[in-house]
């Protein structure tokens, strides 16, 4: 192989895709090479090519940053494509490994834009730096533009989110024991889903919510809230003030106290929790965002804020006075506000709007707050 074959050339396994037979190449490619001699086919719908849309600038540059910091790796294989493959023009060698001579030809992105734009940037600001880096890669060879939207829309459409719940409990596993982690998290404003997360850890084992938890992997059965949906009700609080500067320990004290206190006012709703969305998604995440307000006309008054009387006290008038035609045209308030389903009202505050508009509701006959 002479020096001008191997100035593009790289060490490649070769393999075949059985459904119809399409030869691909496997390795590492250079970013210097992956981001001079690639490119990708953007959908424009008048010409009626490409198929993928423009790459978000704000998640090439959040990649960037985190593999500029040393917090990610790029360990899945980019999907290419070399349109112009010809076996005896550019492949060389014999036997297992070969070496893909790309000469001057263009590799098209089907899978991993996101990935080849933040390496971009990152050899842009410093070359001598990530110029080397070697990038995993598997490279249909020499198939074409309809290959390759049947390929992108497999990978994208066949590919699941991971559900939110595992998300969370994944991420605060890694966090606590990945002080870098955590730190990006606090500059990017999501600490709040660690906080949240041990809170509820610590607060299913408390008597109102032991067993109401539903954590991933664990059966239905006679939990009312994900954990996911339980910690998401967490995040007015955690960013507000006072309580986000509490100890963990004693937020937890708080949010005992708090649905101790709700217990007292409404305590058919806990009875038989499934049949009332107080403890559901719904529920928590309306009761979070008025604790809010009641923690601070607590101390206001001089209360303690780990005694359930202190809130019974506060919270009373507010649900004694909340009432609605449920879906069913009964007059529901009280405890019977909250039932699920068409027996009660709460149900038809579930989005977000609905949520605000409940809560104000509930704030107007709260108490007055005195500054003397």
């Amino acid at each position: 192989m002479t020096t001008s074959e191997m100035t593009n050339a790289i060490p490649v396994s070769l393999g075949i895709l059985p459904r119809n037979e399409r030869p691909v190449a496997l390795g590492f490619i250079s970013v210097e090479i992956l981001v001079g001699q690639s490119g990708v086919a953007q959908r424009d719908h008048y010409q009626q090519v490409g198929y993928q849309r423009p790459p978000s600038p704000t998640r090439v540059k959040q990649l960037a940053t985190r593999l500029s910091k040393k917090r990610v790796d790029i360990p899945t294989a980019l999907l290419l494509n070399f349109r112009e493959y010809d076996s005896d023009e550019h492949l060389i060698g014999h036997g297992d490994m070969r070496h893909l001579n790309l000469q001057e030809q263009k590799l098209y992105v089907v899978d991993g834009q996101h990935r080849v734009e933040a390496l971009r940037l990152l050899f842009e600001e410093d070359p001598q730096r990530w110029g080397s880096m070697g990038v995993p890669f598997v490279c249909m060879l020499g198939a074409n533009e309809e290959e390759e939207m049947e390929q992108f829309y497999a990978v994208n459409a066949n590919s699941k989110s991971v559900p939110t719940g595992l998300a969370f409990d994944l991420l605060k596993q890694q966090a606590s024991n990945n002080a870098s982690l955590f730190q990006e998290l606090q500059e990017t404003g999501k600490a709040w889903i660690i906080r949240g997360g041990d809170i509820v850890e610590h607060l299913e084992s408390a008597p109102i919510w032991a067993g109401r938890v539903r954590f991933t992997g664990q059966p239905k059965a006679a939990t009312t809230v994900g954990n996911d949906g339980f910690v998401n009700s967490l995040r007015p609080l955690l960013n507000s003030p006072f309580f986000s500067q509490m100890e963990t320990d004693d937020q937890i004290q708080v949010l005992q106290a708090f649905w101790s206190g709700v217990k007292i006012v409404l305590p058919d709703a806990f009875d038989e929790p499934g049949d009332y969305v107080l403890q559901k998604s719904t529920g928590v995440a309306t009761l979070h965002l008025l604790l809010v307000s009641v923690i601070e006309l607590v101390r206001n008054k001089n209360q303690s804020l780990i005694d359930p009387e202190s809130y019974s006290q506060m919270l009373e008038k507010p649900f004694q006075s909340l009432s609605e035609v449920s879906p069913t045209g009964e007059a529901v308030s009280g405890s019977d506000f909250w039932k699920s389903g068409g027996q009660g009202a709460a149900g038809s505050f579930s989005s977000n709007a609905g949520r605000r508009v409940l809560v104000a509701r509930l704030r107007e006959n709260l108490p007055k707050v005195s500054i003397t």
